[in-house]
């Protein structure tokens, strides 16, 4: 989960990129070849800028073998004191979710999926509720086991259907404050989501990679470098905007919230 109500972050994991990261599944962002040494300095400079917003940052190994293993959000999400595994909906991945898993059993209860598939990538947190994308990825029997779960925890949960143009619900829209979604203007439109937030703050066609945030309290909010509008349209919302490029990333169709899971 993306921090509590207020958006506080106060913990996460994050996962080394792999040395065969040239090998990680890209197709929707990718205009050349992920490169290992490349992701591995945008890599640093996420988990430094989580840590400069208070965010108490634990760095686990790569696994190798696996060249997508940094985009660790997709194995699990926290609610409370307690980890929900998930299933990832792409073959190559499912090898990742026993190591994290193994990881915060050390501290936490574990909950697993009864069927299906979900990507955590599929999932924003909105204060009293979850929205979960209907994806590639994330398929209706995973998205009914992983809503029971969530009630449980006396949260609701809402299924946005993600459309073909992109690949996980996070990466055309985030909620960085109460009440507040970054949406995508190219995948999404104001009609299907103006029932689950108040403020809606559209990311143009030509920036949607930049819909991908991370809010923390008092309208901090880090985005990716190098989208000059959606930075212009942060910051008349109010928002103070620390950037990190991202470029790197975005070759393996990794995004912000792909690289962690936050644990408390």
């Amino acid at each position: 989960m993306g921090g509590s109500h207020n958006r506080v972050k106060g913990s996460a994991i994050v996962r080394e990129v792999s040395r065969d990261f040239e090998a990680a599944l890209s197709s929707y962002f990718g205009t050349s070849a992920p490169d290992f040494v490349a992701a591995t300095g945008s890599h640093a400079s996420y988990v430094a800028a989580l840590r400069a917003h208070g965010t108490e940052v634990e760095v686990l190994p790569e696994l190798q073998g696996y060249p997508d293993c940094c985009f660790i959000e997709d194995t699990s999400v926290v609610i409370d004191d307690s980890a929900i595994i998930l299933a990832p909906g792409h073959p190559s991945r499912i090898g990742e979710v026993e190591s994290v898993t193994e990881h915060l059993a050390k501290t936490m209860e574990i909950q697993r999926l009864d069927g299906g598939t979900v990507d955590g990538g599929d999932i924003v947190f909105m204060d009293d509720a979850f929205l979960v994308g209907r994806s590639r990825r994330t398929n209706s029997e995973g998205i009914e086991s992983l809503s029971k779960i969530i009630k449980s925890h006396g949260y609701n949960i809402e299924v946005v259907d993600v459309p073909e143009s992109t690949l996980h619900l996070t990466t055309i829209c985030s909620s960085p404050r109460p009440d507040t979604l970054v949406y995508s203007e190219r995948d999404l439109s104001a009609d299907d989501i103006t029932m689950f937030a108040e403020d809606l703050i559209g990311v143009p066609h030509n920036e949607a990679y930049a819909a991908n945030t991370l809010g923390y309290p008092d309208d901090k909010i880090i985005i990716a470098a190098g989208f000059p509008e959606t930075r212009k349209r942060l910051l008349d919302s109010g928002f103070s905007i620390t950037s990190v490029d991202m470029e790197p990333i975005m070759q393996a169709d990794g995004s912000l919230t792909c690289l962690s899971v936050f644990t408390g």
